[in-house]
């Protein structure tokens, strides 16, 4: 993985100390909140609901053992509220009641503390750091090379990317050193700063899109012409929110070396054009859809002017290609080949005859690696009573030293919120399973429908009309037996808590986007979303299938919904094949009878 320059380090710990010193002057009353309000957020400093939220860089998804372990103290030591602020919080959110389950046992505030959030945008959260604790954390993570940086504003956000990257058997080429090429283009763009709304970029160098490019400001693709030169395919103005909208092809073929030329041109032309008198409208999606053609001329030229006029400043040099890109080799790995064959062919019998749990193990959460000795496991962070994407302090220094002891030391951050390790022994895979299973990290869900996506929703966000985490719970509940997830097969489930989309309902199988009606939370319910992988073919946002349903009907219309599936479908389809063949009309009727089945039985009860 990448590894920061002295200048890098440098720069990092000098933001670190700015902001000590803009902390003490807010502190000490010599700052306003309105003066310090854009400083903080500036390194990632948000005020929540309840307390400070602090969003953690992580570039392409990437981290060190050493940064897990620096997580985990901050999850530890800081992301701790006073008992005053604490019990407020809870006080509050138990005024919006609870979901029932089934057996009619209530979810009570999924509040925690002293854990770390993995978001969809490979970013790591905090919900709890008082403030006069912050600049503590921000000297922490300096001290292993992280920082918030353009976590937050109207700027350019992390670089996202495939968790696969470098290791995926369909890889056309490894897209993270322009990643990072395009990260240090980015950080502090003098032209950029103040763009008419945030913009995010995610990178993908395989044939399956794993990285949900269609759904970014800009998304780009490697891929090879005709002549096998290495060259990007540029994607514009894609977006969820209010208005989900799928990005528009602006080249079919751009040479790789003219990459940050070509995104300089179409981002100077959203910030020449894009709305900044409406933030619901700012988005370049809007932009790109409203102008057309227009929009994709106007960045033609401006390319033409930076190369032909401007001389293309930007242009990658081979020199400065093979400098990052060396900073990618593979970890050192010792394998024994007579061992490890003879292990590889133990494992595979294991799973074929003795282990159940192990064979479904390698199934889901096991991925295929370039390297025919390797694998990637992804860990599962998805389980009853843990909110997806939460880790606990205990389990990011497991993870560390799971890293160090199966994977060189690294980590990845998943868009599903879960961690992979990218670089392990296939020998290794028994002794690896054993200890994950132990830390409660080897459920073999990958993929199915309790490795669900979900935002923090109204439990800790100021922005959410609902709470997103006891519903992700009652689901999960509803569906421990695995077996039955097996058999339902691949599906993806998204929750949203707003209409900002963070929990990306728009994209999935069955999306779930949190609304409010006179104070009280409901919840709108969407099928047929795709983030593009290949198995959920082209990318399409879902379509709401009725009026919205409360809180208490949820759970009962999504296993409406999946019975329907299972009644509905032919050998071999998954849940999105069948919705395609069947409509979503027989669907749309299976949630509305549970809404009815919900409320009479309710009734009967009071």
């Amino acid at each position: 993985m990448y590894q920061y320059t002295e200048f890098d380090r440098q720069f990092v710990r000098l933001r670190a100390e700015q902001y000590r010193d803009q902390l003490t002057r807010r502190l000490n009353g010599q700052l306003s909140e309105e003066e310090f309000r854009p400083l903080r957020l500036q390194n990632g400093w948000y005020v929540q609901r309840h307390a400070p939220m602090l969003r953690v860089a992580v570039p392409y998804g990437e981290l060190s053992a050493a940064q897990v372990r620096v997580l985990a103290k901050i999850a530890r030591e800081y992301d701790q509220p006073s008992n005053e602020v604490f019990q407020g919080a809870i006080a509050a959110q138990n005024k919006l009641g609870d979901i029932q389950l089934r057996d009619g046992k209530a979810i009570g505030s999924r509040l925690t503390t002293g854990y770390a959030h993995f978001t969809t945008r490979q970013n790591v959260q905090f919900n709890w750091i008082p403030l006069d604790k912050s600049a503590d954390v921000m000297d922490l993570l300096a001290s292993v090379n992280m920082h918030g940086i353009q976590t937050s504003g109207n700027c350019i956000r992390n670089i996202t990317s495939d968790a696969l990257a470098g290791i995926a058997v369909d890889e056309v080429a490894d897209p993270r050193p322009f990643a990072e090429i395009l990260r240090q283009w980015s950080t502090l763009h003098p032209e950029f700063a103040f763009l008419p709304r945030k913009f995010k970029i995610a990178i993908t160098g395989a044939r399956e899109d794993r990285a949900a490019i269609a759904w970014h400001d800009i998304g780009l693709q490697l891929l090879r012409n005709d002549e096998g030169t290495l060259g990007f395919k540029v994607l514009v103005g894609g977006g969820m929110g209010r208005t989900p909208v799928i990005a528009t092809v602006i080249r079919e073929f751009l040479p790789c070396d003219q990459i940050l030329n070509y995104v300089e041109a179409a981002v100077r032309v959203y910030n020449r054009w894009g709305r900044r008198d409406n933030k619901y409208k700012a988005r370049i999606k809007i932009l790109v859809k409203a102008e057309g053609q227009r929009y994709i001329d106007e960045v033609e030229e401006e390319y033409r002017q930076i190369v032909e006029v401007d001389g293309a400043p930007h242009t990658i040099t081979a020199a400065e290609f093979e400098r990052v890109s060396a900073h990618f080799a593979p970890p050192t790995l010792t394998c024994d080949r007579k061992s490890a064959d003879a292990k590889i062919a133990q494992i595979l019998r294991a799973a074929a005859e003795d282990d159940i749990e192990f064979g479904r193990w390698l199934q889901r959460n096991v991925h295929a690696h370039k390297n025919p000795d390797l694998r990637a496991v992804t860990l599962s962070f998805k389980r009853l009573g843990q909110s997806p994407g939460d880790a606990t302090a205990a389990q990011l220094d497991a993870v560390a030293q799971l890293a160090e002891r199966y994977s060189g030391g690294e980590v990845r951050v998943t868009h599903q919120q879960n961690l992979v390790l990218p670089w392990v022994r296939c020998d290794q895979l028994a002794e690896l399973w054993r200890e994950a299973r132990h830390l409660g990290l080897a459920k073999p869900n990958i993929g199915l429908l309790t490795d669900m996506i979900a935002c923090p929703g109204g439990d800790f966000c100021d922005l959410a009309n609902a709470r997103s985490l006891p519903l992700a719970e009652a689901i999960t509940a509803r569906y421990q037996d695995l077996d039955e997830l097996h058999d339902i097969g691949e599906i993806d489930l998204h929750i949203s808590g707003c209409i900002n989309s963070c929990g990306h309902h728009h994209s999935g199988h069955i999306g779930i986007l949190g609304v409010d009606k006179d104070g009280k939370e409901w919840y709108q319910v969407t099928l047929g979303g795709s983030d593009g992988k290949t198995l959920s073919g082209a990318p399409v946002p879902g379509k709401v299938i009725g009026p919205s349903f409360s809180s208490n009907e949820v759970p009962d219309v999504i296993e409406a919904l999946i019975d329907t599936y299972c009644a509905q479908r032919q050998a071999g389809e998954l849940f999105i094949d069948t919705l395609r063949r069947v409509g979503h009309d027989t669907f749309k009727q299976a949630g509305n009878q549970a809404r009815h089945e919900t409320g009479h039985a309710e009734a009967t009860s009071a």
